[in-house]
């Protein structure tokens, strides 16, 4: 009986030790990139949100606890900052998405010439950012380019002047730029969501006889839905917090008619050199974001279950 009950034990460990290291195992493998998820990622978030609750000066910071986010209470160029970054991130992406559908359903029908198509369609994704801000800038310049002659010549402008000196239109040059360089993501992710529809779907509806547009709102959408959710979240969310195009494009101006809270973010800290009230402002579009992201990622779930 006793010998029977020692096998039994010693059997036991190595299952539990193969156990144990079957647990620790996929840590192990993953242990590299949660390390530099939390080097990258986790510290310099910690770091910014203390750096909120501070006062920093020339030589010397103190603590000043919620006296940050106080000041944000009564800020009108951060209210006014808040107010362009909505108008900026929903209308990029309003034309950003509608484009890209369209371009989407366009290059899932077969052409002469389609890879050629998706070759100039994905191209501007390729482009540095900066690079994108400099030759729009040039674009709207009346003196050196060609869009302000173009207005003119279609009646859209009195004269050839810069949009982008203008506090009235200014916005519309960083936001014409973002749409073109964010027009091929939504081209990507929804023609890949595309091609994942069986076909057999499509061919059922047209039998029954469901007209094109019926096609594409009953079958079709539901099943691009939970992509589009996702898509549009993780979009908005690098829009929002996207200043190099209008830096690059209007440094903010004129008179903060383009300073978006990133910019808003980047002058405080850098120019005023008040890194203490500049992170207080990034935690406040953080905290916004995140609250975006719940809401949009419920929604996503909702579409899901009913798809």
């Amino acid at each position: 009986m006793t010998y029977a009950v020692s096998e039994i034990r010693s059997a036991a460990r190595p299952r539990k030790k193969r156990l144990s290291k079957a647990a620790i195992e996929p840590w192990l493998y993953l242990s590299p990139a949660i390390v530099l998820l939390v080097v990258v990622l986790l510290v310099p978030l910690i770091i910014g949100i203390s750096y909120s609750f501070r006062k920093f000066s020339a030589f010397k910071s103190e603590y000043v606890g919620l006296g940050q986010y106080q000041a944000m209470l009564s800020d009108a160029v951060l209210g006014q900052a808040l107010i362009n970054t909505l108008w900026w991130t929903v209308a990029s992406l309003f034309f950003q998405f509608f484009l890209g559908l369209g371009l989407a359903l366009l290059l899932d029908k077969p052409f002469y010439g389609r890879r050629i198509v998706q070759a100039v369609v994905f191209l501007p994704w390729a482009v540095p950012s900066f690079l994108s801000g400099l030759t729009w800038a040039w674009l709207f310049n009346p003196i050196i380019g060609p869009l302000p002659h173009w207005l003119f010549a279609l009646g859209l402008k009195a004269e050839p002047t810069n949009v982008l000196s203008d506090p009235a239109t200014a916005m519309w040059g960083p936001i014409v730029a973002n749409i073109w360089f964010g027009i091929p993501f939504f081209a990507i992710t929804l023609l890949a969501a595309l091609k994942s529809i069986p076909s057999e779907l499509h061919e059922a509806a047209a039998i029954d006889g469901a007209s094109p547009w019926q096609r594409f709102t009953k079958v079709t959408l539901p099943f691009l839905a939970p992509t589009i959710v996702i898509t549009v979240m993780l979009r908005t969310i690098w829009i929002a917090t996207f200043a190099d195009l209008i830096f690059v494009m209007t440094e903010g101006g004129p008179a903060g008619s383009t300073s978006t809270v990133p910019v808003y973010i980047y002058v405080s800290a850098f120019k005023s050199l008040d890194k203490g009230y500049a992170s207080a402002v990034a935690v406040l579009l953080l905290v916004l974001l995140i609250a975006y992201a719940i809401a949009l990622i419920a929604i996503r779930r909702t579409l899901v279950r009913h798809v």
